[in-house]
């Protein structure tokens, strides 16, 4: 009697087996799929091409630090994406955000829609909606480009800016700003809004004086 159950048996082990490899084959197929998806989340996009050339090198998720002599942080620039071109040593960077401390430490912003340094790493040119801010002189610079000499600290305009220190607002053809002596200037066709409670005050402070 037992004799002819071993058949039997055996006959259900072997089913039992074959469902088990079965499970287990759909299992790691369906984790080799997660992990190919997973990868292709990841992976870069398309080469940015440039009328420049060729690019060598492009660079995601970036920020930039340089340091100064004594070795402290005192420039950066944050971008999503940025793409360098060795026909003509240019990197290229969209919506980078620049901070740059100068020789008091106080902090300086710089952005835009693009930007783009030149060689040698001298020369940031933002356009597109630049802007220039002084957090610890509350005013604010809008222009359409703006260029800032990293190495002498100076930033300067030569299209239509709008300069705000609220409640004080000026317009001007021409801007420019020295980093280390915290001093701006704004020339050629200038237009200012000032409030009258600001002038009556400049004026009692003048009589006082």
């Amino acid at each position: 009697m037992t004799e002819r159950q071993t058949p039997h048996r055996l006959k259900r082990v072997i089913q039992a087996s074959t469902k088990w490899w079965i499970a287990l084959l759909i299992v790691a197929l369906g984790v080799l799929l997660a992990v190919i998806e997973q990868r292709d989340d990841r992976s870069p996009g398309p080469v940015p091409t440039d009328d420049a050339g060729e690019p060598d090198y492009y660079l995601e998720g970036v920020t930039m630090t340089r340091f100064d002599a004594e070795g402290s942080p005192h420039q950066r620039l944050e971008t999503p994406r940025l793409v360098h071109t060795p026909d003509d040593d240019t990197t290229r960077s969209e919506t980078p955000r620049a901070t740059f401390l100068d020789s008091e430490g106080r902090t300086w912003h710089g952005s835009g829609e693009t930007g783009r340094l030149g060689p040698g790493n001298e020369l940031l040119t933002l356009r597109g909606n630049a802007r220039l801010t002084a957090p610890e002189e509350g005013w604010q610079l809008d222009t359409d480009t703006l260029y800032i000499d990293i190495d002498d600290s100076y930033a300067w305009s030569e299209t239509s800016a709008l300069l705000q220190q609220p409640p004080q607002r000026m317009r001007g053809d021409r801007f420019e700003a020295w980093f280390d002596d915290n001093r701006m200037r704004l020339t050629d066709d200038v237009r200012g809004h000032h409030p009258r409670q600001d002038r009556d005050a400049s004026e009692r402070e003048e009589q006082d004086s």
